[in-house]
């Protein structure tokens, strides 16, 4: 009869007579169990390592969260300031206008002081000619003499008095406003000098604040960046865990069914021992007798396409190589990509348990294999399926040659073409266990 031992994945033939030789002439020992023991320990402290690194980057995160709200409130603040400073530089070009318009009605004002002193000047330019055709001063002589009476002399010389203050009133007049005027020039050319000053620091100030807010924009949009790659980082991570996790499983099973092909080949062992040793006494009692019991053994084997091959691992479709492992496109080709048109069938290339079947952003449609031979693990991994074409789930155990998928171009895939891959181990994200599959296809 056929066992299929999960990533071990034996075919065992049994008959009357002994144990029919199985796909793999040598089974893994109590050894090979102990070494499936230690891969699915790797597979788990490397799950382990894993959520050390996601809550390292969760870490990181909130590190870059805390910077982003750093950040938010000095844009805030500088915005703030933009404002306020905007405010005071209208409040300075109100007053530039109010001291501007200042400027104008004080031209107004000395236009007009200007048309008096001019005036004055006039007066003053009259009186003197007056006074040279009277004789001077005499005339005012001439003034006090002609009184008629000591009342009248008296009025006279309080006229003289008030004339003589009124010029003197006048002159002194002219100068004080002349001071007044180039006072008034001095200080409204330096009021405006300085708030125009003030305005220059203002506008200086706001190119500098908005200098600021650019850069720390800036600067968020790499923290926002930053973060982004994080959260992509866990989810690469987080699936590296759902690989392990399913690899660890697959592992575990192996070796429970590991465990127990080998009790029932020992039971069977034994059993056969038992027979040998009732034929042989059957023997010696018949001494003439030169019957012996026959057994025949058959076993047919339904082959599917691509047919099954007896090497270690089967090819997994038909078509041509298209892609070798190797460089490639300034990158490193981790597998080959068997290619092909039409409906082209996928089969697991030897026994094994699906250690994870899904859809990924990179491989698409893809499953992962984990099998056990001769006590070594070894991962082979299916991708670019077509969609919906994947007939095996998470734990299924399948034999080699069974059909678990159709070819396609799924995920980051050029074309239809199966890429696949050979891990000698566990399937890891930096692929340090993978290997060539060519040599081990037959």
């Amino acid at each position: 009869m056929k066992k299929q031992i999960l990533s071990l994945a034996i075919v065992s033939t049994l008959s009357l007579g002994a144990i029919a030789s199985p796909i793999y002439t040598n089974h893994a020992n109590a050894e090979s169990i102990s070494n499936l023991e230690k891969q699915k320990q790797e597979a788990l402290n490397k799950r382990s390592g894993l959520n050390s690194e996601i809550e390292e980057k969760k870490s990181q995160i909130t590190e870059i969260q805390s910077k982003q709200d750093t950040v938010r409130n000095e844009i805030s603040a500088l915005d703030k300031s933009v404002t306020d400073t905007e405010n005071r530089i209208a409040e300075k070009n109100a007053q530039i206008d109010q001291t501007t318009a200042e400027i104008k009605q004080l031209e107004v004002e000395i236009a007009e002081l200007i048309e008096r002193i001019e005036k004055r000047n006039e007066l003053l330019k009259e009186k003197a000619r007056s006074m040279q055709e009277s004789g001077g001063t005499v005339s005012y002589m001439d003034v006090l003499l002609g009184a008629q009476s000591f009342s009248d002399f008296i009025d006279r010389v309080n006229a003289v008095t008030t004339i003589v203050q009124a010029d003197k009133g006048i002159l002194e007049q002219h100068q004080k406003d002349k001071d007044d005027l180039e006072k008034k020039q001095e200080e409204v050319k330096t009021k405006l000098a300085n708030l125009q000053s003030m305005k220059r620091d203002l506008e200086d100030l706001k190119v500098q604040l908005k200098g600021k807010i650019a850069r720390q924009k800036e600067l968020m949009k790499e923290l926002e960046h930053e973060e982004h790659k994080m959260h992509g980082e866990i989810n690469d991570i987080a699936e590296q865990q759902k690989i392990l996790a399913s690899q660890a499983a697959a592992i575990e099973k192996a070796i429970a069914l590991e465990k127990k092909r080998q009790a029932e080949i020992a039971a069977e062992r034994e059993r056969q021992a038992k027979l040998a040793r009732e034929r042989a006494a059957a023997a010696a009692k018949q001494k003439n007798s030169g019957s012996s019991a026959s057994t025949s053994t058959a076993t047919v084997a339904e082959v599917s396409a691509p047919p099954v091959s007896n090497g270690m691992f089967m090819w997994p479709a038909r078509g041509y190589v298209s892609s070798n492992t190797g460089s490639r496109w300034g990158a490193y080709h981790f597998g080959i990509d068997i290619a092909s048109g039409g409906t082209v069938p996928i089969v697991a290339a030897a026994d094994g348990v699906v250690s994870q079947s899904y859809t990924s952003s990179s491989y698409g449609e893809v499953i992962f294999i984990t099998h056990s031979i001769d006590g070594q693990i070894y991962t082979t991994v299916y991708a670019h399926m077509r969609s919906g074409s994947r007939q095996v789930g998470n734990g299924a155990v399948v034999s080699k040659g069974q059909r678990i998928g159709t070819m396609g171009s799924t995920g980051q895939s050029t074309g239809q073409h199966l890429h696949f891959e050979l891990h000698k181990g566990p399937w890891t994200a930096d692929k340090r266990n993978y290997v060539n599959p060519i040599p081990y296809l037959r």
